[in-house]
């Protein structure tokens, strides 16, 4: 069965791995390295379809040189995923990935985190441009545009933030609730036309604050937005020396008690996590979830949990 996974960091170890190859360290060949959890040839053994590959800037890094780290990371996309593997094909625009032809895969550029452009909507707008199509506005930390889930003052977005959220409706780009604060979310919910929570479970099971509570959920659910559900051991369980696919499916199953079986999708977090759900480790393995959640729910309904449900809700193609 085929995969949208909404969210993975190959771009950072790609990244970090040119970087030290400066100190005779040898990049990494995104075809086929085993420190991708989402290589190529993994995401073919997976039947992935569809894979965002995240821009993801440390928080300490400076300032000054976030923007460097970011075109970085786009630079990669280009020619180490894009360029080197002809059967990767660029999703520039949400229909291109009904124009993907069989052996193909599609690959989304997207930013977590907006302070790779700081206040400077310039550098936003050439990121559309470079063809990023979901942004975050924040990791854990505060930055320009709001403050994100670890930040203890909790804050909502500043008005750079909202006006962030305007132009993400205007490119039909998803606006990213998933490392938001509480409050940030909300004043998402009241402006952003294409919500997406791109890496996130439920609360209800795990209260870890990445995670959504009910009413959080309900109004991702209300306002059309998909809930990516996420594999992070520590986002899934409070005793997470062993987790089971079955526990992440109690996550799923949860969303949809609350209404949300038609926009639930998948949002791994490879190449991001340091541990993972037992015979869930990288991409190659996605099919033992495709076939644990066949024994609990219909063909329809797992079809949609892999990738259906998204396509009915990308931006300006919902049903």
């Amino acid at each position: 069965m085929q995969i949208i996974d909404t969210h993975c960091d190959a771009l950072l170890k790609l990244q970090l791995a040119k970087r030290g190859a400066f100190y005779k360290q040898e990049p990494l060949d995104f075809s086929s390295a085993e420190e991708i959890e989402t290589n190529f040839a993994r995401l073919q053994a997976g039947g992935v379809k569809v894979q965002f590959f995240a821009v993801f800037l440390y928080p300490d890094l400076p300032s000054d040189e976030k923007w460097q780290h970011a075109l970085e990371q786009v630079d990669l996309f280009y020619t180490e995923i894009i360029g080197k593997n002809p059967a990767m094909k660029h999703i520039k625009r949400w229909e291109d990935i009904d124009a993907l032809n069989d052996g193909e895969i599609g690959a989304v550029l997207t930013l977590e985190g907006a302070d790779a452009f700081g206040n400077d909507l310039m550098k936003l707008r050439q990121l559309y441009r470079l063809g990023v199509l979901s942004i975050g506005l924040t990791w854990n930390n505060a930055n320009l545009c709001a403050d994100g889930a670890g930040e203890p003052r909790g804050g909502g977005l500043t008005l750079l933030g909202k006006d962030v959220v305007r132009l993400n409706n205007e490119h039909r780009v998803f606006t990213d609730v998933s490392h938001l604060s509480v409050k940030g979310f909300w004043d998402v919910m009241e402006l952003a036309d294409y919500p997406i929570a791109s890496h996130s479970n439920a609360r209800a099971l795990r209260d870890h604050p990445r995670n959504l509570d009910d009413g959080q959920a309900k109004a991702m659910f209300q306002k059309g937005g998909m809930i990516d559900v996420v594999f992070c051991l520590d986002f899934i369980k409070a005793d997470p020396k062993e987790v089971v696919i079955p526990d992440l499916i109690r996550h799923i199953d949860h969303f949809c008690s609350l209404g949300g079986v038609k926009q639930i999708g998948i949002g791994s977090d490879f190449d991001g996590i340091s541990s993972h759900i037992k015979n869930l480790e990288n991409a190659s393995k996605f099919q033992n979830l495709i076939n644990e959640l066949q024994k609990q729910f219909s063909e329809e309904e797992v079809e949609g949990f892999a990738y259906r449900n998204f396509l009915d809700h990308r931006p300006g193609m919902r049903k």
